[in-house]
């Protein structure tokens, strides 16, 4: 389960740098550029954190049999 806390800080954490860039007069592609490369990474990397939980029998396990 830590990793869902993990998760969720991040999350929040991007909320709070995505509110931040709003409130800075700044124009308004430079904006949507800045958005748009921070929600990509954040996909990204929550893929990365899927897939390697997925691989680590830690979010899906699948039983083995013998």
């Amino acid at each position: 389960m830590p990793w869902l806390i993990q998760v969720v800080i991040a999350l929040v954490i991007v909320g709070l740098i995505l509110w931040v860039i709003e409130q800075i007069p700044m124009d308004a592609t430079i904006k949507s550029i800045i958005r748009v490369v921070v929600i990509v990474a954040v996909c990204i990397w929550l893929l990365m954190l899927l897939v390697s939980l997925a691989g680590s029998g830690g979010l899906f396990p699948i039983p083995m049999r013998r």
